[in-house]
């Protein structure tokens, strides 16, 4: 396995400079750019330590606790692309992941890969961080495209379908891709580390499933609820 220096990362920042020169000669904002490289960086800096801990621990009230807090953490970053309310929104992004990430979460983790115990860091804590992730952009994309779709024409299941179906658009073309145009992080990150394709590939599979399957629930959860939140008060009505 290749082993890379702190120093040899500042190689990665040429194409990052070269993006932000764009940027900056188009006359777009730089603001959330420099502040999503900032958070990036610090965040994983840190990450490695706070892993460290948690891999040692072997305390399912605690994994439970770092998944909680991924989740809500995933449901507040949602917002960034939603209009409307915060909170009520929240706790439909929230319910949303729970239902699509933590079934699938589940299902992986039990059914696919018999996870004991069940809350060993090491793999749940990863492949939550993929499942919630994919959920949470699923959800921002379906949620920013039907408020355009409806603020429109005022039609919720147009606007629904519209969504559901450009929010799965990123995923579409990750599933037609894979294999022909990339190798995705997990199949990329076995090889490096030696082991072989063919069990790399499999692994690979089930993130190509897991991603799509609770993308597409979270996503429909997210826009079935919101037609309830649309519906006009009983006084509005009158």
């Amino acid at each position: 396995m290749i082993i890379i220096e702190l120093k040899d990362l500042a190689w990665g920042l040429i194409p990052v400079l070269i993006t932000l020169g764009f940027l900056h000669r188009w006359s777009l904002p730089k603001r959330r750019a420099l502040l999503s490289l900032a958070r990036m960086l610090l965040q994983l800096l840190l990450i490695g330590y706070v892993l460290a801990f948690i891999f040692d621990s072997d305390s399912p009230y605690l994994i439970t606790g770092v998944l909680s807090l991924m989740l809500l953490a995933a449901s507040w970053i949602t917002l960034d692309s939603l209009p409307g309310p915060a909170m009520p929104l929240f706790g439909l992004t929230l319910l949303s992941i729970v239902i699509g990430g933590v079934f699938t979460l589940v299902v992986i983790t039990q059914g696919v890969m018999h996870l004991a115990p069940w809350y060993k860091p090491q793999v749940l804590i990863p492949i939550a961080g993929m499942i919630f992730s994919n959920a949470m952009n699923t959800i921002s994309l379906a949620g920013e495209r039907f408020y355009s779709e409806f603020e429109r024409d005022g039609n919720y299941l147009a606007a629904r379908n519209k969504a559901y179906q450009a929010s799965m658009i990123p995923i579409f073309n990750a599933l037609m891709a894979v294999g022909l145009v990339s190798l995705p992080g997990m199949m990329t990150g076995q090889i490096l580390s030696g082991v072989s394709p063919l069990v790399a590939a499999r692994y690979q599979i089930m993130v190509m499933l897991m991603i799509f399957g609770s993308s597409g629930i979270s996503a429909a959860v997210f826009l079935l609820l919101l037609k309830k939140q649309l519906q006009p008060a009983p006084a509005e009505a009158q």
